[in-house]
């Protein structure tokens, strides 16, 4: 039987993921950093399995978007240039995720690492608001496919924690002359496939111990999965807002202060 603890946890965790996920602070390092402090162990595959429910969030604020684009796919280039874009840019990360996938769960998945790419990342971040190129592609419509397949490549560094999947695309694609507002939504769509291939391949490889102990571990991820869910939807809309309001300077900040600050208590 679950304990209340387990399913405490879940919450927590699952409320970190939908908060982080589409922010550019790394919310597989907001995973890792939060299960140490809390001293608890999840499932192998918990922290990827329940990112799909923040990347279902994303499905339903823009399913208008999506539909869209899905039932013009026969008739329409320009649906088919972002849907292929879109796949161009997963392909990087699907074949590196791939082979690394062990390495980057058995090594990199720690919390020194992790405080260390939160620092680094935030200066970058605010290098590259303060000296990133006038836009030229102000929607993400328009990306093409060679800019695709640079923000693919640049969403690999992702795979190290703490980095950020949505901050490494979104920077990457700002650098490239893609308008604020259309990385951070290009971004969003990439996560699509790319969190998708995750859990698929996290749930294969570690279907033993989800579907032991009378489906126990199952319904751990499932409660994590729904909460983050929940939790990203709310945040999406609200991220979008300060980001066309204030850019990503604010988010840089904080990950060089919460960085600063794990560093110290994961050093002593």
């Amino acid at each position: 039987m679950i304990e209340i603890k387990d399913i405490i946890i879940a919450i927590i965790l699952g409320i970190v993921e939908g908060l982080t996920e589409f922010l550019p602070v790394s919310s597989t390092g907001h995973l890792i950093l939060a299960e140490k402090l809390l001293g608890h162990e999840v499932p192998k595959a918990f922290d990827t399995m329940i990112q799909l429910g923040a990347i279902l969030a994303i499905c339903v604020i823009y399913f208008e978007k999506l539909w869209g684009i899905l039932i013009s796919l026969p008739t329409k280039p320009q649906s088919r240039q972002f849907a292929i874009g879109i796949l161009i840019a997963f392909l990087p990360s699907a074949i590196l995720g791939f082979i690394f996938h062990d390495f980057i769960k058995t090594v990199l998945f720690s919390p020194i690492i992790v405080s260390v790419a939160l620092i680094i990342g935030g200066v970058i971040i605010i290098l590259a608001e303060k000296f990133r190129p006038a836009p030229a592609i102000m929607e993400v419509d328009d990306i093409g496919f060679v800019t695709a397949l640079k923000i693919g490549l640049v969403q690999c560094v992702s795979m190290i924690p703490g980095v950020s999947r949505s901050g490494a695309t979104i920077i990457g694609a700002m650098l490239m002359k893609v308008e604020r507002k259309a990385a951070a939504e290009f971004s969003f769509f990439l996560a699509i496939p790319t969190m998708i291939g995750v859990f698929v391949y996290d749930a294969y490889k570690n279907r033993a111990e989800l579907l032991g102990q009378g489906g126990q571990e199952l319904m751990i991820v499932g409660i994590g999965f729904v909460i983050s869910f929940i939790s990203a939807i709310i945040v999406v809309k609200a991220f979008m807002a300060i980001v066309t309001k204030y850019g990503f300077v604010p988010f840089a900040y904080y990950r060089i202060v919460a960085g600063i600050l794990m560093l110290a208590i994961f050093l002593n």
